[in-house]
């Protein structure tokens, strides 16, 4: 019996090894496995730069393209290189390497403005390149881990929007806490607006017009179109009666209905300011 005991008694050796066991086994399961151990290979029919933000080719998965507005619903991760990874998934043929998760750096370019530690990261008008989110971008690459302000910038770039007006963003590579998904600071786009009126406020206004302040430059618009259109009416129409009462009063009728129609353009042209201060300011 003493002799079965013994066999079954832990000397202190075994339990200090069982006790370090346990305790790697516990820190393990109590600290999340790091997203940048792995890092999927992927092919690519043109050169992807590291940083660059890359999508999944629609047509085949196995392969990734620059993101751009088009594609942003496919965004799969960032380029890194091969040593950035502490394991890497690819064969041969798959020389692109891209993190879906961790942190990593990234193209990031100052088009929406400084980026500060904390900001979420969207895709911007340059394929490949992010930028700070804004509450129109439906997708995020990650979260900025370092601030960026535009100096020290690796390229710089021109970008010109739909009304002409150009700009000049750098772009220099951030550390980013890559974590795709979809925009937690998007705001719904107004859609009691009708598209042709949408399109016109914002190309009066350079920028995008509340509905609100649309609708109020229509009302201020069809007021004084009222205001001078009855003006005229009544001005002609009065006019027209004196001079059949009375001919020889032409002339003066005449002038008085001069005056009459430009006081009614007059009105109607500070209705149509009044619109486009209320929609520029």
């Amino acid at each position: 019996m003493k002799t079965i005991l013994n066999k079954y008694v832990l000397k202190p050796k075994k339990i200090f090894a069982l006790l370090s066991f346990f305790g790697l086994l516990l820190v393990a399961l109590s600290s999340p496995l790091s997203a940048q151990s792995v890092t999927q290979g992927y092919s690519a029919d043109s050169v992807l730069q590291r940083g660059m933000v890359v999508s999944l080719n629609a047509d085949d998965t196995s392969k990734v393209e620059a993101t751009t507005r088009e594609n942003q619903d496919k965004i799969h991760g960032v380029v890194i290189a091969p040593n950035d990874s502490t394991f890497t998934l690819s064969d041969t043929e798959e020389k692109t390497y891209v993190a879906t998760v961790g942190k990593f750096q990234a193209l990031v370019s100052t088009e929406a403005g400084p980026v500060s530690a904390g900001d979420f990261i969207a895709v911007s008008s340059l394929p490949g390149i992010a930028m700070k989110a804004g509450d129109k971008d439906a997708f995020t690459v990650g979260k900025a881990v370092e601030s960026y302000d535009g100096s020290g910038a690796i390229f710089n770039a021109t970008l010109t929007d739909t009304l002409g007006q150009t700009q000049e963003v750098a772009v220099k590579r951030v550390l980013v806490d890559v974590s795709v998904g979809p925009n937690p600071l998007l705001r719904p786009e107004d859609s009691s607006l009708p598209e042709f009126l949408k399109s016109a406020t914002e190309a009066i206004a350079g920028k995008q017009v509340s509905a609100v302040r649309v609708y109020i430059g229509l009302v201020i618009i069809a007021a004084a179109a009222g205001i001078s259109g009855s003006l005229l009416f009544s001005g002609v129409r009065s006019a027209v009666i004196s001079i059949g009462r009375n001919p020889l009063s032409k002339k003066s009728v005449t002038k008085s209905v001069i005056q009459i129609v430009v006081s009614s353009i007059i009105i109607f042209l500070i209705g149509l300011f009044g619109v486009y201060l209320l929609l520029r300011l």
